[in-house]
C-alpha cells in the first residue's frame, strides 16, 4: 500500500529557520581584556628592568666613565687615530691631576673664541702643575729647572717656550706629538674646571688594548 510523503517535524523546521536568522554573538570582550592584562603583566617587569638599565648606563656615563674616540694624531705614539678609550671621571674629584697623566678636557676660553665648542673635548698629557715653572728649550721640557725624561713623545719639541709659571687652579698640558699638537704652548694654561676625566684604558684596537 502506498504511503503518503512524511511531513517534516514542525519543531525541527522552526529551529532551523531561527538558526538561519540568528546573528553570531560578538567575542567576549572580557576575555580579550584579560589576555591583554596578562601580556602587559608579563612584559612590565622587562620594561622596568630595561628602564633601570638605561638609567644606570646614563648615570655611569655622566658621573663615572665614558668611551672616547681619538680623532687626531696629537698624542702619537701613545694614542693613534681611531683608538678608543675608557675615560674615568671620578678620581679628580678627590685629588689633583698628576704630571704624566693623560687627561680629557673641554676647550678653554682661549680656544672657544677660535670656534671650538663646549661639545668638543681635547686630550693631552699633564706636564706642569699649579705653581711650577715650565720651560721648553733645546728640545727638552724643564719643570722647576729639571729636564723631564719623556720616553712617550714622538720627537723632541722643535720650539722654545717660557719660562712661565702655572697659575693656581690651572695646568700646563702638551700632546705627545709635540710638534703637531694644539696644546698649552700655543693657547696657554688649562683651567682645572675644564677637566672631564682621565684616560684610563684603551679597549680598541684589540692588539693594542691596555692601560694608558
Amino acid at each position: 500500500m502506498a504511503q503518503e510523503p512524511s511531513q517534516p517535524d514542525s519543531a525541527t523546521t522552526e529551529a532551523a529557520q531561527k538558526s538561519k536568522n540568528t546573528i553570531p554573538s560578538p567575542p567576549d570582550n572580557g576575555a580579550a581584556a584579560s589576555l591583554w592584562r596578562r601580556l602587559w603583566q608579563g612584559q612590565r617587569e622587562n620594561l622596568v628592568l630595561l628602564g633601570i638599565a638605561l638609567s644606570l648606563a646614563l648615570a655611569i656615563r655622566m658621573f663615572v666613565a665614558e668611551p672616547r674616540f681619538i680623532p687626531s694624531d696629537s698624542m702619537v705614539p701613545t694614542l693613534e687615530v681611531g683608538d678608543r678609550l675608557v675615560v674615568e671621571k671620578v678620581s679628580f674629584r678627590f685629588r689633583q691631576p698628576q704630571r704624566g697623566e693623560v687627561v680629557i678636557f673641554e676647550p678653554p676660553r682661549q680656544l672657544q673664541v677660535l670656534g671650538y665648542g663646549n661639545g668638543q673635548v681635547f686630550i693631552k698629557r699633564v706636564i706642569g702643575q699649579p705653581g711650577q715653572e715650565v720651560t721648553v728649550q733645546d728640545g727638552s721640557v724643564f719643570v722647576d729647572g729639571e729636564a723631564l725624561l719623556e720616553p712617550y713623545i714622538a720627537e723632541p719639541p722643535a720650539y722654545d717656550w717660557g719660562p712661565y709659571r702655572v697659575p693656581e687652579d690651572a695646568l700646563l698640558v702638551m700632546g705627545d706629538n709635540r710638534n703637531n699638537s694644539n696644546d698649552s704652548h700655543i693657547w696657554g694654561f688649562l683651567p682645572q674646571q675644564n677637566l672631564r676625566g682621565r684616560a684610563l684604558f684603551r679597549f680598541w684596537p684589540l692588539n693594542r688594548a691596555g692601560w694608558v
